[in-house]
């Protein structure tokens, strides 16, 4: 069941942080990967991350085997975090459409990283990607957490409802 997210949660998602998608396979090893680019739909219900497909192998072949993924948005300078769940991935090659998008994305993690003094072009360097190479994977989150550090981390966000 898909969980509605709170406004402050979908413009914290919006703004453009930092994004890690993992996965697993069959035997529950572990996969991740860092996110090119990100956007939450208009009524906050789907969400789309975009990895590169040569650095991701490993991610993209146990989304497509399971369906399930994590993702954690995260905001460099405070470690505030957010993560969903979801269980019924789809993948779909990204296109020039998605360049604005993936564009808008760049420029603000080269803001966001400069909060924490990563200078621009180890930022662009970081999130290098040539369209063809990218993978959008989008999901609808069934269940979101607080990943901030501190004592609510791990906790099922409130104001998050079916």
């Amino acid at each position: 069941m898909t969980v509605k997210l709170p406004p402050e949660q979908l413009a914290f998602m919006r703004r453009g942080v930092s994004v890690i998608v993992g996965s697993r396979d069959a035997n529950l090893r572990p996969s991740v990967m860092r996110a090119v680019g990100s956007q939450v739909d208009e009524d906050g219900r789907t969400i789309t991350v975009f990895i590169n497909r040569s650095q991701a192998r490993q991610v993209l072949q146990d989304i497509a085997a399971t369906g399930q993924l994590a993702v954690v948005f995260s905001e460099p300078s405070s470690h505030r975090s957010l993560q969903l769940k979801a269980s019924k991935a789809r993948q779909r090659n990204a296109t020039a459409a998605d360049e604005p998008l993936l564009a808008r994305y760049l420029a603000s993690m080269e803001h966001e990283l400069a909060q924490v003094h990563i200078p621009p072009h180890i930022t662009r360097a970081l999130l290098a990607h040539r369209v063809e190479d990218v993978v959008a994977v989008s999901f609808e989150p069934e269940q979101a957490f607080d990943q901030t550090p501190g004592p609510r981390a791990g906790t099922q966000l409130t104001g998050a409802a079916p």
